[in-house]
């Protein structure tokens, strides 16, 4: 707490160190911020590490946009792709003039990535090294991502004028590799509470089928296509002079069969003629099974079970959200339990306070030494007390995020924990004739509560939260248990108290 907001408090406190209640509101989440980094436990400060010139951050709202454009593009490849196979040699230049323009953008976004920071998965924390991001980037994706994005029919047309060859035409179907994009893209909007989560997962289904259905079209027209014999083949037995049809007509066709072969309709109008056909349409029936399969078992985990860890947090977000409209709580209450549900959501994922439980008590001690030892000892009350006395605190401390707009400490509430503000920034606010006015700001490494605890009387000020923080909590119980092994130390502390308040 901040010398002024100590002042006049001395003369009533530290009448002894006897030990109180432990009961206290506990608050750990927040869902307004979900691309936001966690800080590492220990961090002294939440502030996103210094970019390095020239880099671009992965959390910049304009590096945002350019991805959701990617996107869009994307979704372009993916359905010109395949039709370009089939259909090349019908197709007007325009879209070959387009795929040169949209790799062009895939081009820069390879040139881009070099420069863009990562998350290291163990550690959690954002690589900012030009050197090691480059390392990563050619060690993983960045082979496939050239080959999805080399024009391999302009390069076509080099050796052959209308750029036909059957081999370039495969090789363009690498751009079909720049859909982990999409896929990226809604796992991130599963889990995002501003979506509808069964909304989200119907439509990546619908998009799978539609996307199968469309691939399967196009090959098996391909297939028609090349055959010696036109009239031999599926579409050729109705349509003998297929080849003289507008492509519009061809590709309705095409789909038509698809989706009669994946709904096992089939009308018998359009079946294979030859041994190409029937082959083809065995491996696609067989596909199918596995995609209905695939379909039936999402859509039944949808409908009937909810035992996802992302379903289960939108039910608790819903059932809050309606508890608040039931009770009438106000908006700042139904705010704080929803932020509150959010991050405890995130930090679950973290498995932070997991780990350390299942840790042997040596080895957590000794984890919470290298992590807090530090930051403990710089506080003002710990100034001068013995290592042994710190190394004691610190293993009973425990670490907690708090979401902004969050209350940590109400006024007028019993003495039950002491905290330390670790990172992030709290605001020190009074009541007085009703109205709520802020007394003064806690510091990062300043603590909070420290009188009420001391001195056994209701706290005096209300302490929330102005923005993501992480702080360590103690109890006052094993606080002052730890103060009366350590005599000494206890005078030490009783001294720094006196001094700042005096």
């Amino acid at each position: 707490m901040p010398r002024s907001s100590r002042m006049n408090l001395w003369p009533h406190c530290f009448p002894c160190f006897d030990d109180g209640d432990r009961s206290g509101n506990r608050f750990s989440t927040v869902c307004n911020f979900p691309d936001d980094l966690l800080p590492s436990l220990g961090a002294t400060a939440h502030q996103p590490p210094k970019l390095r010139k020239y880099l671009v951050s992965p959390y910049d709202p304009r590096y945002k946009v350019w991805e959701t454009f990617l996107i869009i593009l994307v979704v372009y490849s993916a359905w010109i792709c395949p039709l370009e196979f089939a259909f090349l040699r019908y197709l007007p230049s325009a879209p070959f003039v387009v795929d040169d323009v949209v790799n062009g953008f895939f081009a820069v976004d390879i040139m881009l990535t070099f420069f863009v920071p990562f998350v290291d998965k163990k550690s959690y924390l954002l690589v900012n090294d030009p050197k090691k991001i480059a390392v990563r980037y050619l060690s993983s994706w960045f082979v496939f991502d050239v080959c999805s994005t080399v024009p391999f029919h302009s390069i076509s047309l080099l050796f052959n004028e209308h750029g036909h060859d059957l081999g370039f035409k495969f090789l363009n179907v690498l751009r079909l590799w720049r859909l982990r994009r999409v896929s990226s893209m809604f796992a991130r909007l599963e889990k995002d509470i501003r979506f509808n989560y069964a909304v989200i997962r119907c439509t990546k289904l619908i998009s799978v089928t539609l996307f199968a259905i469309h691939c399967a079209g196009c090959i098996n027209y391909l297939i028609a296509d090349r055959y010696p014999d036109p009239r031999r083949t599926w579409i050729g037995a109705v349509m003998p002079n297929f080849r003289e049809d507008g492509l519009w007509i061809r590709y309705v066709t095409a789909m038509y069969w698809s989706i009669t072969t994946l709904t096992t309709t089939g009308y018998g109008d359009l079946h294979a003629e030859n041994a190409r056909e029937m082959l083809f349409g065995i491996c696609y029936m067989l596909f199918n099974l596995w995609l209905t399969a695939y379909l039936i078992g999402n859509m039944t985990n949808l409908v009937v079970h909810s035992t996802s860890r992302t379903r289960d947090f939108r039910d608790v977000v819903q059932a809050a959200s309606e508890f608040a409209a039931r009770n009438q709580l106000p908006q700042q209450i139904e705010e704080q339990m929803l932020n509150h549900i959010c991050l405890r959501y995130k930090t679950d994922g973290l498995k932070q306070q997991e780990t350390l439980d299942v840790l042997p008590k040596a080895m957590r001690s000794s984890i919470s030494h290298y992590l807090f030892f530090r930051v403990v000892q710089g506080a003002y009350l710990f100034k001068g007390v013995s290592s042994r006395f710190i190394q004691q605190l610190v293993t009973e401390m425990q670490a907690e995020y708090f979401a902004p707009k969050e209350d940590i400490i109400l006024q007028n509430d019993s003495p039950s924990d002491l905290y330390l503000l670790v990172s992030g920034a709290v605001d020190i606010l009074v009541f007085l004739d009703g109205t709520e006015q802020v007394y003064g700001r806690a510091a990062e490494g300043e603590l909070l509560g420290e009188i009420g605890v001391l001195c056994n009387k209701p706290q005096s000020f209300t302490f929330r939260t102005t923005k993501l923080s992480q702080i360590l909590r103690i109890s006052r119980t094993k606080l002052l248990g730890i103060i009366q092994e350590n005599r000494e130390d206890g005078d030490i502390i009783r001294s720094n108290l006196q001094q700042v308040n005096v």
